[in-house]
């Protein structure tokens, strides 16, 4: 791998950049450790809010001079907002760097968030919560993120709701950001063909003169978890289930292991326990799926899929099985060997996708202040034990531990 090399600014904005030398295109972003659980109650969306209101006019752009900027030699421009994440980023052809660099900054740490723009955008979100409400895969994990972390800002839609939406202001929008943004908090993470010296020129040329700033932002855990059982009519055609539970928090050293097994669970292979279980031996859904998401304090693991409503105890039946399998036995040598190589695998094809490592790194350095390079995982990887893997399937996947909502056709 490449070298990856940092540098912290005197006001607190960190750079990370890894030089990749047989790419032309640069891949950039800011991003900054502030999201949707930092919102209070009357904030619900702001986050998600500010992130759209970025591209709508700054000091010396129009929206529209915003949109034009990299598009027109070929660029891309995007962004997102997370639970404890804001992040805007750009990939372009390296020849254009600094104007994507500039841009990046001027949206992030310039917007004037004009009265009428915030009017006219404040409608295209309320769309965009009414197009997710349509998408029973996507609203049932939001949902079921209310169920997991009841009475907590995890729990609450990235989006917001109608009525915060509805009411948001100018004046909410810098509120928010004055209140959570910290200069010590903020990445810019790049990867391309750019010498460090290069780009750490130009990091300091647009990041240099913005003031430090200290943030009173004090994140609280949730509360103790309780499983639930909810079910909800929907107008759909398929029942829609979310199964889990709460997990292991980002700096829980059980975290790379719960990983490997909720990995061998229900992961990307066609392989996984589920998928054979479910789909290839039984036929009774499309695809089935689990993921665990680690937070900095908690996390949540899940299962996801769709079926036909008279088919739903047949496939959770199934489902505990394959839970009950992970508990009551432990897997044979070559079965954790195999599954160990697979995890490396996908790990390292991911690594070759510059975007997605480029995000990584600053997500990383925000989260537990450090880039594990992909030989490290590897090491800790192989370490894992059968018995670890089957005392963690014990901890996690007890049936009276997990949590249900299920969407029911009408």
């Amino acid at each position: 791998m490449e070298s990856i090399n940092h540098h912290t600014l005197p006001n607190g904005i960190r750079i990370v950049h890894r030089q990749v030398t047989h790419t032309t295109i640069s891949h950039i972003g800011i991003m900054l450790d502030m999201g949707s659980r930092d919102e209070k109650a009357h904030q619900q969306g702001l986050a998600h809010f500010w992130e759209h209101m970025a591209f709508k006019g700054t000091q010396k752009r129009s929206s529209l001079q915003i949109i034009n900027r990299l598009e027109i030699v070929g660029g891309e421009l995007n962004a997102y907002t997370t639970k404890e994440k804001v992040c805007f980023h750009a990939s372009v052809l390296t020849p254009h760097y600094e104007r994507a660099l500039e841009l990046l900054s001027d949206i992030t740490f310039n917007s004037i968030f004009p009265d009428k723009q915030v009017e006219r955008e404040r409608g295209v979100i309320l769309e965009e919560m009414a197009m997710y409400y349509d998408s029973p895969e996507d609203a049932i994990q939001d949902d079921f993120d209310d169920i997991i972390f009841a009475n907590h800002q995890l729990g609450k839609n990235t989006l917001g709701n109608q009525e915060s939406v509805s009411n948001f202001t100018r004046k909410d929008l810098l509120d928010f950001i004055s209140e959570n943004l910290d200069t010590e908090r903020v990445i810019f993470s790049s990867i391309g063909n750019m010498p460090f010296k290069k780009v750490l020129q130009l990091a300091e040329k647009f990041f240099k003169d913005i003031p430090a700033k200290k943030s009173n932002l004090t994140r609280v855990a949730p509360t103790a978890y309780s499983p639930q059982n909810q079910s909800v009519t929907r107008g759909i055609s398929q029942a829609h289930v979310s199964i889990g539970r709460t997990a292991y928090c980002l700096s829980d050293t059980k975290r790379l292991p719960f990983f490997m097994l909720v990995n061998l669970l229900g992961g990307f292979g066609m392989n996984s326990r589920l998928n054979l279980a479910v789909r290839e031996r039984n036929g009774l859904v499309y695809s089935i799926d689990a993921g665990y998401t680690p937070f900095i304090d908690t996390g949540y693991w899940s299962i996801s899929y769709a079926t036909e409503a008279k088919r739903l105890n047949k496939v959770n039946s199934l489902i505990l099985k394959e839970l009950q399998k992970l508990r009551d036995i432990k897997l044979t040598k070559t079965q954790l060997h195999n599954t160990k190589e697979q995890l490396m695998g996908q790990m390292a094809m991911s690594e070759e996708g510059n975007m997605s490592f480029m995000l990584m790194m600053a997500k990383s350095l925000l989260d537990i202040n450090r880039i594990d390079s992909l030989e490290d995982l590897f090491v800790q990887i192989r370490a894992v034990t059968a018995e670890q893997l089957q005392d963690l399937a014990n901890e996690m996947f007890q049936e009276d531990d997990l949590s249900y909502l299920t969407f029911l056709p009408e």
